[in-house]
């Protein structure tokens, strides 16, 4: 499918349109699935949630909110691994918090579990990130578009309306403020 088809595609489905919507899931389904793979990869090995639960939680959230106005294929892709992020450390948070003894509600799957070591690396990732974000809004997005999204520098070049060259000094400048952060 060409280019402009997806985004015309895209536009459709953030009208509301629930046939654009079937049409989009089977082009955009592996995709996803890769994404939700690069972000299990960092979870225990021998959990039993599957990318293909991640996505579609992901796909729920994605579609329900119709007020996203999708600007093209890599636009979509960034807004979908976000999504998964936020799914994976608001189950977190979650955790940490039913160990404390704090009443939660957990809506994903029962199977969905993360180990004990990763929930704090999850979390502190998450705040480094949040802390990236008041420094240089970009950066912060770039590490979430080729870290989480897996987008090259010249995909997030086009996504940001800026150089290459440009991304190449954001992930540079993101990458030293994390080590920062996370080695503290």
């Amino acid at each position: 499918m060409a280019v402009a088809d997806m985004t015309a595609l895209l536009k459709r489905v953030s009208s509301g349109d629930k046939q654009a919507e079937s049409e989009l899931l089977p082009l955009v389904y592996a995709e996803l699935h890769r994404i939700a793979k690069l972000r299990l990869y960092a979870e225990r090995a021998n959990h039993t949630l599957q990318a293909t639960e991640l996505v579609n939680e992901a796909w729920v959230r994605l579609t329900a909110d119709c007020r996203v106005d999708w600007k093209n294929r890599a636009h979509f892709f960034a807004i979908a691994s976000n999504r998964m992020r936020h799914i994976l450390i608001d189950y977190a948070r979650r955790r940490r918090a039913q160990k404390r003894g704090e009443h939660t509600t957990i809506p994903l799957d029962e199977s969905f579990a993360i180990s004990d070591e990763i929930c704090p690396f999850l979390l502190d990732l998450d705040a480094a990130l949040d802390k990236l974000a008041q420094v240089n809004t970009r950066a912060a997005r770039v590490v979430e578009l080729r870290f989480f999204t897996g987008l090259t520098e010249d995909e997030i070049a086009v996504v940001e309306k800026v150089s290459t060259r440009t991304i190449k000094r954001d992930w540079d400048f993101a990458r030293a403020f994390l080590y920062e952060q996370l080695s503290e």
